[in-house]
């Protein structure tokens, strides 16, 4: 199933080709059927085959951030359907101003100066995660806040909680209307809200609801599900679970988390499941696919590939079996989203956009 990037960009091009002398082959979003990039109004249409292949707008972290730019990606990729990270949104709907950046600096530049040249604390932090975690030894630390730094975090919380609790839903159908007249669904908002209270949970459900999406996502956990569940129930939407490696330790790890009730689905992350089990991830559709919404996608080296296992990798060029997963979802027509999530080195020369754009096309090629 392996594709090298010379024969598959080379296929592309025939394939650029082949659509340009067939100019009734574009379709619009609605038509799911139609092979096409985009549409003649100009909107994206990322739905190949009947495959909806879309991408979590986390594959645009290095980027600007907010929803106009999303907008701007999603058309320069071709992309038609998103799951959303909150941030975005939340910004475009007028969140409270956070002062965390400029706290964390502040200690940044606190430790730096009480650190000795060359010693702990000195020189660039270490690697964090998505959520801007600090690194590890030898680099940023998490500082003791001071008290009136403790106060400004605190009453910044609480307003963020009186923003969202009165949300006004007008200005969150307005953002929907903002990406339905740019052709793109949100069919996930990732708020992950299963630390929050009720009266947040709630929020982000009822936002969800407005937003169209099919449900909000976060981590696997059944704490989680369980808090998360009965707003899911109330608003007719799911809670949505996505895995990491999980699998690699508990082949049934999702089972009790589903067991929480019916509105339970999972955002199964197939690149994860492939990269620290080396099994194949149609054993996982196959078996949950009426309680999948949606599946992440990328390619990555296997848990026993030396020297570099479950590491990610430029499409075609790690073992994660894409051909054969797309098109096992072509085959069977499940209505599962399939979406992009760009995890691996973006070289200085490209930028996420450009790369998400590339594995938009490689999987319309498997898929056409």
């Amino acid at each position: 199933m392996d594709k090298s990037r010379r024969a598959f960009i080379g296929k592309s091009f025939a394939a650029i080709g082949a659509v340009a002398l067939a100019p009734q082959m574009l379709s619009s979003c609605t038509d799911g059927n139609k092979p096409s990039a985009t549409a003649a109004d100009g909107k994206p249409n990322s739905v190949f085959n009947g495959v909806a292949i879309g991408t979590i707008t986390y594959s645009w972290r290095s980027m600007p951030g907010g929803l106009e730019n999303i907008v701007k990606y999603c058309k320069e990729a071709g992309i038609s359907t998103i799951e959303l990270m909150s941030g975005d949104l939340e910004a475009y709907l007028g969140i409270p101003a956070s002062p965390m950046q400029r706290i964390m600096q502040e200690a940044r530049a606190a430790q730096a100066a009480a650190a000795p040249a060359g010693g702990p604390g000195a020189g660039r932090p270490g690697p964090g995660g998505p959520g801007g975690a600090p690194g590890g030894p030898g680099g940023f630390r998490r500082p003791n806040f001071t008290p009136e730094q403790q106060a400004e975090i605190d009453k910044y919380n609480q307003d963020v909680k009186n923003w969202r609790i009165n949300i006004d839903l007008n200005k969150v159908a307005a953002a929907k209307k903002y990406l339905d007249d740019n052709g793109i669904e949100a069919h996930i908002v990732k708020f992950s809200p299963g630390n929050w209270d009720d009266d947040q949970i709630d929020y982000a459900f009822k936002v969800a609801k407005a937003m169209g999406a099919k449900g909000v996502s976060d981590e696997l956990s059944v704490e989680s599900a369980k808090k998360m569940a009965p707003f899911a129930e109330k608003y007719g939407l799911k809670a949505i679970f996505h895995n990491h490696m999980q699998y690699a330790e508990d082949p049934n790890a999702c089972d009790p988390v589903l067991a929480v009730s019916p509105a339970v689905a999972l955002n199964f992350d197939s690149g994860h499941f492939f990269g620290s089990t080396g099994r194949n991830p149609i054993e996982m559709i196959e078996k949950y696919h009426d309680r999948i919404v949606s599946m992440h996608i990328k390619d990555k080296t296997g848990p026993n590939t030396q020297p570099t296992p479950n590491t990610n990798q430029v499409w075609g060029q790690g073992e994660m079996p894409l051909a054969e997963v797309l098109n096992y979802i072509k085959e069977k027509k499940y209505p599962i989203y399939c979406d992009i999530e760009l995890e691996y080195d973006v070289k200085s020369w490209s930028n996420a956009v450009k790369e998400v754009k590339t594995c938009v096309n490689y999987a319309r090629q498997i898929l056409l």
